[in-house]
């Protein structure tokens, strides 16, 4: 088991989102310093496999998240400044693609479907055809705080529980048949309810952090900021295999006072971290979780079981991303302010970009006990 190698040039404030390229040459952070930070992949150094490429995209507001197109030349962003953005790594070119009426929170691509999903706070998402340059507006009940994507299906993870699941084949035809361009041009009407292939609940009880769908399709994970994770199935007859677990979590000794006699006493009580990153290894099937504690552990989803878990890092784990060959694993760390000190600005060096080179069988699962 290696150990992760920390990149060069971090961004100077939180990191929000970091991904891969297609082709697993390129990785782009998007940070909270309003700036997309580009490392490219130097097979001629294999002790440091990515160093900075000296691009640092900079945008108008922060950067919440990021996605690549179906090239290494194309990334798609979104933020606070409501933009739902194109940029062309070349010429740094940026193209709003569609404006929401609040900040955007999630961005995914489907190469698939050529549509670009986009969800924000003011309870919506946008499909974009990057075809015909169209875009759909479609309500949500609830503010979305997760978005994955499988072959076929977007799954939107939103407040009160709630789990949207919507097929992208019949997202893709209503934006052809109703969408409309970025300045205006179309039918210029938005679908006022389009009904969701499925709805679930979510497994877990508190507000959703991230989400990550399986490789294969079949399913999905959410993890939350209570420290649980839950593994869920799409298909009807596979839903009885549904569950949750409790992870990033550390026992430890504090002062606690008595009503009675208004002395305190040592009892030891569970420290709680939010899971804040969920991905699955594309090859293996098993997925990683990032906390606020600065650990990042990979488990089995079928047969229940943790796999391993890596040294603490840093600060909390912010953002993490496989490559599609399973070969790495990028890490985002920053203060995740779970001491407290949410008011205090980010210090210098307290942020980190690390690449983990995995073994063959490193993410390997566990066979059932």
């Amino acid at each position: 088991m290696s150990t992760p190698d920390e990149l060069d040039s971090p961004p100077s404030d939180a990191i929000s989102s970091l991904r891969f390229s297609p082709s697993n040459t390129l990785l782009a952070v998007a940070s909270w310093d309003r700036s997309i930070s580009v490392y490219q992949r130097t097979a001629d150094t294999p002790s440091r496999p990515f160093t900075f490429s000296g691009t640092r995209i900079q945008c108008r507001a922060p950067v919440l998240d990021i996605a690549w197109a179906t090239d290494d030349s194309t990334l798609y962003s979104v933020g606070l400044d409501h933009d739902v953005r194109s940029i062309n790594l070349e010429s740094q070119e940026q193209t709003v693609l569609s404006t929401h009426e609040a900040a955007c929170n999630k961005v995914a691509y489907s190469p698939e479907h050529g549509i670009v999903l986009s969800t924000s706070w003011d309870s919506t998402f946008h499909v974009y055809n990057t075809s015909t340059n169209q875009f759909l507006r479609v309500p949500l009940p609830a503010k979305p705080f997760a978005l994955g994507l499988t072959a076929t299906r977007a799954i939107i993870a939103m407040a009160e529980r709630k789990i949207f699941v919507y097929d992208l084949q019949a997202l893709r035809m209503l934006v052809d048949q109703a969408g409309r361009t970025a300045n205006g041009t179309g039918p210029n009407h938005d679908v006022t309810e389009i009904v969701p292939w499925q709805q679930q609940e979510s497994s877990l009880k508190f507000m959703t952090r991230a989400i990550a769908c399986m490789p294969d399709g079949e399913g999905f994970a959410t993890s939350s900021i209570e420290g649980r994770v839950g593994v869920e199935w799409l298909e009807a007859g596979e839903q009885g295999k549904t569950y949750a677990f409790k992870c990033h979590r550390q026992t430890t000794t504090a002062a606690v006072g008595t009503a009675e006699d208004q002395e305190e006493e040592q009892r030891e009580v569970d420290v709680v971290y939010p899971v804040n990153a969920l991905v699955f290894h594309p090859l293996h099937g098993t997925f990683a979780t990032g906390g606020g504690d600065g650990v990042v552990c990979v488990w089995d989803a079928q047969t229940k079981r943790r796999v391993r878990q890596y040294p603490k890092l840093t600060a909390s784990v912010a953002a993490m991303d496989f490559s599609s060959d399973g070969k790495f694993l990028a890490i985002g760390v920053s203060p995740g302010f779970e001491d407290g000190k949410e008011d205090e600005e980010v210090e210098a060096g307290s942020v980190s970009v690390f690449v983990r080179e995995l073994g063959e069988n490193e993410a390997k699962g566990k066979p059932a006990k």
